[in-house]
């Protein structure tokens, strides 16, 4: 794993509460390969492990978020199963903190898988997205079959897994695939703002409000309920600041 600018298959940065992941591989469009889902699988548990970690950005370096998992080394995972790096997207997932995946570029097959670990998809207009597992016979092994449809619908999921076409930002957005579309060239700021907002906010509250989300996905209203009020955490440390500092603006 490479900080503080050092390079390696992924860089991470920390600096006031955000993480910042970045696919180090432009000379290959960030395709994924066993060191960089290592490399990923070290930040992650060392974001875990850090709660001064209140957000965390996941973006490609070069002119690509990511090609897709490297061909050179299909059928293993860094594990040496098809299978290991699945759990590396699902601890991606289930981050304590919000994600947001920063999306230029293209974003195939296994760099969508990617992608869809992630709370929130910002695209700047040169975004393209696809699933080709079915191109060259593979079937996907990162969760796309389940984090897909549950993001824009079984019958748009389906549309792009059997025809593995191309789905332009603009599209991406209509079908709910990514919550925001930018001009080319407003993606730094356009994350930044967002990451900006989520960081204003009390990462307590956000921390609770994403491990509600996870926990009663499915569920019927009924039992999401019960579970909310059975598993209330309460106020925010800070929270009586909070409230004596908006007192004061007024």
């Amino acid at each position: 794993m490479a900080s503080d600018g050092e390079a390696g298959p992924l860089i991470v940065t920390v600096s006031e509460g955000l993480c910042t992941l970045t696919l180090n591989r432009p000379e290959k469009r960030n395709a994924l390969d066993g060191a960089t889902f290592a490399a990923l699988d070290a930040a992650l548990e060392r974001i875990e492990n850090d709660e001064t970690i209140a957000c965390v950005v996941l973006r490609g370096a070069g002119k690509a978020f990511s090609a897709g998992a490297d061909l050179g080394g299909v059928g293993t995972g860094s594990g040496g199963s098809p299978h290991a790096n699945q759990k590396i997207v699902e601890r991606l997932a289930n981050l304590p903190v919000p994600t947001v995946a920063a999306i230029h570029g293209i974003c195939f097959t296994g760099g969508l898988e990617l992608a869809l670990g992630c709370d929130v998809l910002i695209a700047d207009s040169s975004a393209r997205f696809a699933d080709t597992h079915g191109k060259w016979g593979f079937v996907g092994t990162w969760g796309i079959s389940q984090r897909l449809p549950r993001r824009i619908g079984l019958m748009n999921a389906k549309s792009m897994m059997f025809t593995s076409r191309t789905v332009e930002a603009d599209e991406a957005l209509e079908m709910g695939l990514v919550w925001q579309v930018v001009e080319e060239g407003g993606l730094d700021e356009a994350v930044a703002a967002f990451a900006a907002q989520v960081l204003a906010n009390s990462a307590h509250t956000n921390r609770s409000v994403k491990r509600l989300l996870t926990d009663t996905e499915g569920m019927p209203l009924a039992e999401a309920l019960a579970h909310e009020k059975a598993n209330y955490v309460g106020m925010a440390p800070d929270y009586r600041e909070r409230l004596s500092a908006f007192s004061k603006k007024g």
